[in-house]
């Protein structure tokens, strides 16, 4: 599969690895989190971040690539404010999932698990921002260069 540049479409393995390294770098920062918090060992909290990074990685390369299809049909612009609701949905859509996955992992009540997720989601909005900002400005200037090649044989 290939991106279609003119839309700003992501082929899957750039969807792949844009879901990995947001998945990576979150996994290195919030499993000694979990520990902290939870008081639960490295070991465990690592998993748990793990298995909680694989449902991620699977809901962003889905959701996102849902989301691009009705930006491009609405036509809308990466502005701050569409970059919220994508963070806002995404992470919406996660808590379905990761609420009974943390309570069974950690051995919590639902209403533990849901504090827990609240507060990690109250870190991941402002990572998803961020990350998904850099990873854009990062990746038009890759194409903005590949287009400049392409031009100039």
């Amino acid at each position: 599969m290939t991106a279609n540049v003119a839309d700003g479409g992501m082929s899957l393995r750039e969807r792949m690895l844009h879901a990995g390294l947001f998945e990576l770098i979150a996994v290195m920062v919030f499993a000694p989190l979990i520990t902290w918090v939870t008081g639960k060992p490295l070991h465990q909290a690592g998993a748990l971040t793990l298995t909680l990074s694989c449902i991620a990685m699977l809901w962003n390369m889905v959701f996102t690539a849902a989301f691009q299809h009705i930006e491009r049909q609405r036509g809308w612009r990466r502005t701050l404010r569409v970059r919220l609701l994508h963070a806002s949905l995404f992470e919406c859509g996660l808590v379905v999932v990761m609420v009974p996955v943390i309570a069974l992992w950690l051995q919590v009540r639902l209403m533990e698990a849901l504090l827990l997720d609240i507060g990690l989601i109250l870190l991941f909005l402002p990572y998803t921002l961020v990350f998904n900002w850099l990873y854009d400005r990062a990746r038009a200037r890759v194409l903005s260069g590949r287009l400049g090649r392409l031009s100039n044989p």
